[in-house]
This record gives structure tokens, C-alpha cells and sequence, in this order.
């Protein structure tokens, strides 16, 4: 299969990040290699680990990274491991951390994935084929109140009880096995007049997908590991591609920027919790206009920047 080597958000987050020479860099979600191959190509006597927990992107990216030889480091893994991953290795500080969260594109368009609405495919949906659980375990093993929860916080649809309703309605009859089936479902429980903006089902599969991989469990549990990771003066770098994901992360950087815990009426800070760096971006950076020419799917994206303190 080909990789497409577009990466949302290339030069923002090459320009953020701070690539030192000698420094020791990650990408978390590593992809088809486009952010790693910038960063890889800026190294000299440095070094790049990449993680990714699927397979085929893991084969792809190893290709893709193949010229810059030992100076690479590929891990089939969650990002959420790693701290104990490194240090395994014998690393505890790095100097910069690239987390892309968006579905990367082979994924939506490798059809038997399940990712898509635009394929008619078996309800998988996992980014780790190793787990057990799939998008047709939560469709027809979830509670009717279950479905409705994902679907209002991790889709933030409105119709989330309808489309739950349809869904239960149908599973009694016969398991809901397909994207195209769940696609009927959820055409049928919203109303034709509020199916003009952009397709129906987006919602529902990103929530079905976030809760299928735990996708924002994960990234709020990492978050502070990530940072404790940085060597002073080292840069967090997260893309984000909807509105729950960056919440979570800019309440997160601005939490560590500003740990304290004091009542407001104190004249100073008794809790001893300080600052582990700063929070670069006040606004996220969003795509420039060539890019949303060239690439829709980067319409959503937003860029964070952490940087650790201590210099």
C-alpha cells in the first residue's frame, strides 16, 4: 500500500518544534513518516523514535525513514507507554514530542479499515488490530444510554438519542455489521432539512472510533508525562482535529504552566506546586490557505505548543 506523505500541519510544527542537531526528538504517532522524515532530516549526531500502534504504518514509515539508518528508533506501541518505553532504553529526557491525532488518510481510505462512511466495510475502527474490542462491539454490545453518552461526547451530535434509538431498534432484528448499514440508521434518525451540512454519519463514527480506541482517555493520561519528558528548554508540539481533543490539551499546558493551587485571597503561593514551562501558543495555529486548498482534511487542525522550562 502507498502512504501519502502529506502531513497536516508540516511546516508549523517543523518551525515549532526546535529541531536541535544533537537533540533527541518522538513522534508519537508516527503515521506514514511525514512530520519524522523533517525531523530526522535536521539530525546529526541525534536521535528519533517513532511510535505508532499500527502495523502497516509502522512497515510504511520504517521505509520511508530508511536513509537516516541508525539514527532511528521504531516502536509498535500506544503513545501512552511512552515514558516507560524510553526509559527501557535507557532515555528520560528528550528534547521535543510531535503528537499528529488526526485519523491519519490511508486509514480512512484503506476501505476494509472501517474508518470511512464512504466505504461500505465491516465495523472495525481499530488503530490496533491486536485489540480485542471493534466499532461492532460498541454498536451492538453497548446500552441504548451508553450510546447516546459517546455519541453527545465524543460526536457532540444532537441527535444522538434517535440515532441510538435506530440502532437498538435494528441490532434486535440482526447485528449491525457494516459502515453502510450504521450509515442507513443514521440517515434515517435525522431529519432531511439538518443533513445538508457535510454528511450525516461524521459524527457518529468519530464517536464510535474515539471510543473504540480510547483516543481521549489516552491523551489526557499522557499529557503530563509527555511534558515531565522534556529537557529544559524542550517543545510539545500536539495537533489536534476536534474541539474535545484540543480542550483537553489546552487545559492541560495551561495547567502545567500555572499549577498552583492556592486560594486567590493568598498573598503567595503555599502549595508548592511550580510552573513546568510555558504555553507558546495563546491561539492555536491553524492551516494557511494553501494548505486548505490542497488538503480538506486539514480544515480542523490545530497546533499546540508546550515548552518545558528550566533553561
Amino acid at each position: 500500500m502507498e502512504f501519502s506523505h502529506y502531513s497536516v500541519l508540516l511546516a508549523e510544527t517543523i518551525e515549532q518544534l526546535h529541531v536541535r542537531p544533537e537533540g533527541t526528538y518522538v513522534d508519537g504517532t508516527l503515521g506514514g513518516g511525514g512530520h519524522a522524515y523533517e525531523v530526522c532530516r535536521r539530525l546529526t549526531t541525534g536521535h528519533f523514535f517513532g511510535i505508532d500502534q499500527d502495523a502497516s504504518a509502522m512497515e510504511a514509515a520504517g521505509k520511508r525513514l530508511e536513509p537516516f539508518g541508525n539514527k532511528v528508533t521504531l516502536i509498535r506501541d500506544n503513545y501512552c507507554n511512552l515514558k516507560p518505553v524510553l526509559a527501557g532504553r535507557g532515555v528520560t529526557g528528550v528534547d521535543g514530542i510531535v503528537l499528529d491525532l488526526g485519523v491519519s488518510s490511508y486509514q480512512f481510505d484503506e476501505s476494509e479499515r472501517g474508518f470511512s462512511y464512504r466505504f461500505d466495510a465491516p465495523l472495525d475502527m481499530r488503530m490496533d488490530r491486536r485489540q480485542r474490542i471493534t466499532a461492532r462491539d460498541i454498536v451492538n454490545g453497548y446500552s441504548e444510554s451508553d450510546l447516546i453518552r459517546i455519541l453527545r461526547d465524543y460526536g457532540e451530535e444532537r441527535f444522538a438519542q434517535n440515532i441510538a434509538r435506530n440502532i437498538v431498534r435494528a441490532r434486535a432484528v440482526k447485528p449491525v455489521e457494516t459502515t453502510f448499514e450504521l450509515n442507513e440508521l443514521i440517515k434515517a434518525a435525522i431529519p432531511a432539512r439538518m443533513r445538508r451540512d457535510g454528511h450525516p454519519s461524521r459524527q457518529t463514527f468519530q464517536a464510535v472510533r474515539i471510543e473504540c480506541n480510547r483516543e481521549l482517555e489516552v491523551l489526557s493520561a499522557s499529557l503530563d508525562d509527555f511534558i515531565e519528558l522534556l529537557n529544559p528548554g524542550g517543545r510539545l508540539c500536539i495537533i489536534t482535529f476536534h474541539s474535545l481533543e484540543d480542550r483537553i490539551v489546552k487545559t492541560i499546558f495551561k495547567k502545567n504552566e500555572n499549577p498552583c493551587t492556592c486560594p486567590p485571597e493568598f498573598p503567595v503561593c503555599v502549595c508548592g506546586k511550580v510552573p513546568k514551562g510555558r504555553v507558546v501558543t495563546r491561539k492555536p495555529i491553524l492551516p494557511g490557505e494553501k494548505e486548505l486548498a490542497e488538503n480538506s482534511r486539514s480544515r480542523s487542525a490545530r497546533l499546540r505548543v508546550f515548552e518545558a522550562g528550566g533553561n
